[in-house]
């Protein structure tokens, strides 16, 4: 499902939200709380703001990408900053297949940069991470939320890990809520948190979804066509909007987009195939996402949860690119 969702271009819906059960559990929170810095350094969630707000102020196409990283890293080994590592081999969480389109880490490293000089070893990447997930919704006239802060940095990154945990844009409606309850997620986050994407992860959807050079008949015939002129069948590069038009913002329009057939992936279409995703989507379409930003604000508490490391595990890195 690509990631998160909201019509930035790509998510929230758009491109929002693991960590291997046990080590990456959806349980351990002790050691989260909101306002952790506010002894050791007061001013972090306003650094990260400044250098947030700088950034869309800039390109507010980064909405989606910025939200999307923090998706990407809790569902892989947990919310500990893998994503952001890299390896002199290449086979980090960066360079696997989902997460070759992720941007915004020069943002994470501008921030992190600024907080060593203003408070040395104390701020962690991964909740520079969680912050800027909601400063770039707020940068968008979208949901604030208070965000728990205290988690540490893992030490490994591992691409195949990405490719096992993420999931898929081409998942059913059973395997999405089979994945997201494994990270204590529940059938809303999965409608609330769904996403944003590029050519590849949808070629197969509009030139051979049954291997007979077809298209897939869920998706609507003339939206089918607008994507095959955007998408070459050797397009390996297209990024696509969740919502045309409305990529500076964040709305509730993807409700309606994926009730008319117009989900970019076969994971939107496959939210009606299920009542209770179904129920929910509509209700939000018909009420003109009146529970919306409460309910993306909850879900995004709760992902930011999933395999959190507190206390003396992992570390406080200094670079978020590289462990200490």
């Amino acid at each position: 499902m690509a990631a998160l969702r909201m019509t930035i271009s790509c998510v929230i819906l758009l491109q929002v939200l693991s960590c291997l059960l046990s080590s990456f559990a959806p349980t351990n929170v002790q050691g989260l709380k909101v306002g952790f810095y506010d002894k050791a350094c007061p001013k972090a969630e306003l650094i990260v703001k400044k250098f947030v707000f700088e950034a869309m102020k800039k390109d507010p196409t980064l909405g989606a990408p910025l939200l999307r990283l923090f998706f990407h890293d809790c569902f892989v080994r947990g919310c500990e900053g893998s994503v952001l590592l890299e390896l002199k081999n290449k086979k980090d969480e960066k360079n696997a297949m989902p997460n070759l389109s992720l941007r915004g880490f020069e943002i994470i490293d501008n921030a992190k940069a600024a907080l060593e000089k203003e408070c040395p070893g104390i701020v962690s990447c991964s909740d520079v991470l969680a912050i800027v997930a909601r400063d770039a919704m707020v940068a968008l006239n979208g949901p604030s939320w208070e965000v728990e802060t205290g988690r540490r940095d893992g030490l490994v990154t591992n691409m195949y890990e990405a490719l096992s945990n993420l999931p898929s844009p081409l998942s059913n409606i059973s395997s999405l809520i089979t994945r997201f309850h494994s990270k204590g997620l529940d059938k809303k986050d999965l409608v609330v948190l769904s996403g944003k994407g590029h050519c590849p992860q949808i070629r197969n959807r509009l030139y051979n979804f049954t291997g007979k050079g077809d298209s897939d008949p869920n998706l609507d015939t003339k939206y089918a066509a607008k994507l095959r002129n955007k998408c070459k069948p050797t397009d390996n590069t297209m990024a696509l909007e969740m919502d045309p038009g409305s990529f500076k913002t964040f709305d509730v329009s993807y409700f309606k987009r994926v009730s008319q057939r117009r989900g970019l992936f076969q994971s939107d279409a496959a939210l009606l195939d299920n009542q209770e995703t179904k129920s929910y989507l509509l209700k939000q379409m018909n009420s003109d996402g009146s529970t919306f930003f409460k309910d993306f604000g909850v879900s995004m508490v709760k992902m930011g949860r999933i395999g959190v490391l507190t206390g003396k595990v992992g570390q406080v890195r200094k670079k978020c690119r590289m462990v200490n």
